[in-house]
């Protein structure tokens, strides 16, 4: 295709914007300088657009300022009606209609390949741009509730994606028709995705991330766009660095999570010691020493908010789904003014995205430096006075350690029980996202205030 600059020049343009890119992500680590670099990368994006437009003549299609508009207004719209917490599911469609791009091109790119090597490159971009495409659609139709949140196991379902595999791949090599390539590749997003649930889903949505970039990358090498090609790179590199850590933090694999072996159905917590019979021997030192227990949990959570000295807040996905992190970032205020120390303890998979906490929490201003990751912060929970539940809860559940073959078992959880008193703002006692039954509720060092967050938090605050 004929181009206005020269190679050399379209390259040093190129490097230069990708540049940009590197320094804007670089920027969004640091929460002062997030803005800054997320209007660095996208500054760098829109210029790569508009010489990508100008390199190949087509800055006087109709057609291409057309997409442009639209896809403006409908950034527009959603920007404004969106909500914080739709985020996670926002992100996950956009994941998909990323791949679904890549996929698009990569059709056209079939159809005009002169060679067997472009062919092959378009092919394997169509694939993961179709996996990427319906692998989001099913992420975000779950956290939306439009499907089952939790996972759903079809009869032979680890057959199903080995022989969706396998026929893909077969379908690529053989150069199969592009209809017969793209439906076996969004058969294996749907089948992967679908059974997906609870703590692994965040986990998910990174990966689809890291695979909308890779298939913009290898769409970028089938058409010859050196640009496409290296911003297409960084999505999936840093993408892919995110669920690595995510994996490490949850002691999952990748590979476990894709074939589905953490989606199994959720069995009841390990059994508690039974009480003993109403005519059965009680010894006289536990006959002692049950007034001790009794006297502790008799206290109310005023007493124990005012006393408390070393307090841990634990916000989860029903901080979102109450909109409570204005009330929650209050009761930080109010119990550092009567003197307590107050930390924040974020798991790895705490709402539905990475980092989804950290937004809502910054939202409201609550100082970054009060974010404690869950490695940093769980040896202070056997010193801390109090912890306060806000809409936790699988991130919470020493069912982990103990519940074998449950989706949660093995997975790192925030040592909340160890505090001297837990208080938890929950709107019911049902088991979380990924639906094991949580002990924690039934300890004796445990207070439960069921109903909307915002209200129960509230309650805290004209408590002090």
């Amino acid at each position: 295709m004929e181009t206005v600059l020269s190679p050399l020049v379209f390259y040093i343009i190129s490097g230069v914007l990708v540049l940009g890119v590197l320094i804007g992500l670089s920027l969004m680590s640091k929460p002062k300088t997030a803005r800054t670099g997320n209007a660095i990368s996208a500054a760098s994006a829109v210029i790569a657009i508009a010489v990508t437009m100008f390199n190949y003549k087509v800055l006087t299609a109709p057609v291409i300022w057309g997409a442009i508009a639209l896809g403006v207004i409908i950034s527009i719209f959603i920007a404004v009606k969106v909500k914080m917490i739709q985020m996670p599911q926002l992100v996950a469609l956009l994941n998909g209609f990323g791949g679904l791009s890549s996929a698009l091109v990569a059709i056209l790119s079939v159809k005009q390949a002169g060679d067997m090597f472009s062919k092959y490159t378009a092919a394997v971009a169509l694939v993961i741009g179709f996996i990427t495409f319906t692998g989001s659609l099913v992420a975000a139709g779950k956290l939306h509730k439009l499907l089952p949140q939790k996972p759903v196991v079809l009869k032979g379902h680890t057959a199903l994606i080995a022989v969706t595999i396998i026929l893909t791949v077969v379908a690529v090599v053989l150069n199969a028709p592009i209809w017969a390539t793209a439906l076996l590749a969004a058969c294996f997003g749907i089948l992967f995705s679908v059974r997906v649930g609870g703590a692994d889903m965040p986990i998910t949505i990174s990966l689809l991330n890291s695979l909308s970039g890779v298939a913009g990358g290898i769409a970028g090498i089938a058409v010859g766009d050196v640009m496409l090609v290296a911003i297409g790179g960084i999505v999936g590199a840093s993408g892919l660095l995110l669920t690595q850590i995510m994996c490490r933090a949850m002691n999952r694999s990748l590979v476990s999570i894709l074939i589905g072996s953490t989606a199994v159905k959720a069995a009841a917590p390990a059994a508690q010691e039974e009480a003993p019979a109403e005519d059965e021997a009680v010894p006289e030192e536990a006959a002692e020493e049950e007034p001790a227990e009794e006297e502790e949990t008799a206290l109310s959570p005023e007493e124990i908010l005012k006393a408390a000295q070393k307090v841990i807040i634990i916000p989860g996905y029903g901080m979102a789904l109450a909109q409570a992190q204005s009330k929650v970032k209050m009761l930080a205020d109010k119990l550092e003014e009567k003197g307590a120390e107050v930390k924040f303890a974020i798991h790895p998979v705490a709402g539905r995205m990475p980092g989804h906490m950290n937004v809502l929490l910054c939202e409201v201003d609550v100082p970054y430096d009060k974010l404690y990751e869950m490695e940093v912060i769980n040896p202070e929970f056997k010193d801390c006075d109090t912890v306060i539940v806000v809409g936790a809860n699988d991130v919470i559940n020493p069912a982990a350690n103990t519940a074998e073959g449950t989706p949660i078992y093995g997975m790192p959880v925030l040592d909340a029980a160890e505090a001297k008193h837990v208080i938890i703002c929950n709107f019911d006692e049902n088991p979380g996202y990924a639906g094991v039954p949580n002990p924690l509720y039934k300890m004796k060092n445990t207070i439960l205030l069921l109903g909307d967050a915002k209200e129960t938090v509230s309650q805290l605050i004209d408590s002090i």
